[in-house]
């Protein structure tokens, strides 16, 4: 059938099952937007309050639901304020479509209006950027993207797309999406049978598990995993979920905000299993030393991953899923009795701990915890909140945490939150912020409100830039450098004036209250919650340091009394 650009642009998202899209309009996009009203009660459109916000509807709708997240957005402007949220997800591995239409091809290379090489600009921060300068390869080029975002290790596709390519008649076939069949790599049965004597042989193994358990849906062979080598696990924070926060054998995040108990254990034991990470600096600290006494096992489905940052011993490329599944018909059941009991006394010997008598940070995330009984979706934005809701909020399934561990993008909680709340109707959705993450984006309040999505933004208000300031306090000798943001702002008052709930609180009654009836409302609530400005996160290990150095505030004290 004959079929114009715009045309074919929601066909093929409606082949793709999409029924939602995140976006904001303009000149260059006008085609495709009256072709999406056409199609307005097959595909939903969420219209956002900036297109940064689109974008991490998109990647927040992708993380909670396991589907390709898609947004929209014009030429220039439009498109480059897509590029953060395109960024965030490629640094996660999060599987987007981003369609930005442009002038027309006639136009291009001419520094015409609202032109940019939107193509040029992604090509370091996607899997693949196409432009398409010929509505016969529209339709193709689209389901190609789809196929890019979600295959192998997922990410972020951009296809740009000129005016006038958007207005063209060409001939047009329906497909029908088939089932999604991935590709996984040929597993070599000599490497099986290599990390099945590492694993049967360890003393000491430790399970390291990365966002790769995540995409993979690797929760269940994990599990049987764990339990057969016999071994405690860590994670990191794009893990969080993979492996029951609540097991026994879980001992907490890794690295520079992690337990001492996993980074006591990680650097004392002699084999350490790594899956679906990627060795972040965040997490290893000093490369040099980290898990200096252990053969290295990686199982990633991304070679380059392999021996990028730290040297291993052995690697599986593959699927986590897959390889695990493949691990467990084989693996001898192991015990390591001698060897838990060494972790577990770490556990005791090291909880996290905080402030018991005042409205904190980690306060508030446990009782989020007690109120939704482990059972929201919890998203956050990046800093001291971000690592207080890693440590304190017991994850047990995968896709629970939606978090910009990456690229660290602060203002991307809200946008996300949105999005999951879109793709998940009955779960709860709390998104955890602090006051600096919160001014960045909150515009997107009016977005929830418009559209009805019954959002819950606490807002962790220390009224400064806690993560740099603790730096500052720790390493820059309290020279507080454009990190105190006192001013007249009132939070609720914003959220009252875009129309959702606004409540400000002081105490641990007070906030307990305040959630309380935030979950009753079904309405966009904002809980502005005051902290001290001086609280920290603890344990730390400062930037490069050996994870054993990990310190905590009765660590200073008992440092400064010597």
């Amino acid at each position: 059938m004959q079929l114009n650009g715009a045309e074919i642009v929601i066909e093929c998202l409606k082949e793709q099952g999409v029924d939602t899209i995140f976006g904001y309009p303009g000149g260059a996009i006008l085609n495709v937007y009256d072709e999406l009203y056409k199609h307005r009660d097959e595909i939903r459109h969420i219209l956002t309050s900036h297109e940064q916000g689109a974008s991490h509807a998109a990647d927040g709708y992708a993380r909670a639901t396991g589907k390709v997240g898609v947004c929209l957005a014009t030429s220039g402007p439009g498109a480059t304020n897509l590029v953060t949220g395109i960024a965030t997800a490629y640094m996660d591995s999060i599987p987007i479509v981003a369609i930005t239409c442009n002038v027309g091809v006639s136009l291009l290379g001419k520094d015409s209006f609202q032109e940019i090489d939107i193509t040029g600009i992604t090509m370091p921060i996607t899997k693949y950027s196409f432009i398409v300068k010929d509505a016969a390869k529209l339709a193709d080029t689209i389901r190609k993207a789809f196929r890019i975002a979600k295959s192998g290790r997922p990410g972020p596709v951009l296809v740009d797309i000129p005016k006038d390519v958007t207005a063209a008649v060409t001939e047009y076939e329906c497909q029908e999406l088939g089932k999604y069949v991935p590709e996984h790599p040929h597993i070599n049965e000599e490497k099986i049978r290599n990390v099945l004597s590492m694993l049967e042989t360890a003393k000491r193994p430790y399970v390291f598990v990365g966002g790769g358990a995540v995409l993979s849906g690797a929760s269940d062979e994990l599990k049987e995993f764990v339990d057969k080598l016999d071994a405690p696990v860590t994670d990191s924070l794009m893990g969080k979920g993979a492996f029951p926060g609540t097991d026994p054998r879980y001992t907490g995040m890794l690295g520079m905000h992690g337990t001492k108990t996993s980074n006591y254990g990680v650097s004392e034991c002699d084999l350490l299993v790594v899956l679906g990470a990627r060795f972040s600096d965040r997490v290893t600290g000093n490369t040099q030393t980290f898990a200096k006494n252990a053969k290295i096992l990686q199982i990633d489905i991304d070679a380059a991953e392999i021996n990028k940052n730290v040297l291993v011993t052995e690697e599986i490329i593959g699927d986590v899923k897959e390889v695990l599944s493949i691990l467990n018909r084989h693996l001898k059941q192991q015990d390591h009795a001698e060897w838990l009991e060494r972790i577990e006394s770490y556990k005791e010997k090291y909880p996290l701990k905080y402030h018991p008598d005042v409205l904190t940070g980690p306060f508030i995330i446990e009782e989020i915890y007690r109120q939704t009984k482990g059972d929201a979706l919890i998203v956050t934005e990046v800093g001291q909140h971000q690592m207080w809701a890693a440590q304190y909020y017991k994850y047990t399934k995968p896709r629970t945490l939606l978090t910009s561990g990456g690229l660290g993008t602060m203002g991307y909680g809200l946008g996300a939150s949105m999005g999951a709340k879109v793709g998940c109707p009955d779960k709860t959705v709390v998104n955890i912020a602090g006051d600096g993450c919160f001014r960045m984006n909150m515009n997107e309040i009016a977005t929830a409100v418009r559209h009805n999505i019954p959002i819950i933004e606490v807002v962790v208000n220390n009224h400064v830039l806690g993560m740099v300031r603790q730096w500052q306090d720790l390493f820059y000798d309290e020279r507080y450098s454009a990190t105190v943001l006192r001013d007249s702002v009132d939070f609720a008052k914003v959220a009252e004036a875009m129309g959702a709930v606004g409540i400000h609180v002081e105490t641990q009654d007070e906030f307990k209250a305040a959630f309380e009836k935030a979950l009753t409302l079904n309405r966009p609530v904002v809980i502005d919650c005051q902290i001290g400005s001086d609280d920290k996160v603890w344990p730390m290990v400062a930037p490069g340091a050996d994870i054993k150095e990990a310190f905590d505030e009765e660590d200073m004290k008992n440092e400064q009394s010597v």
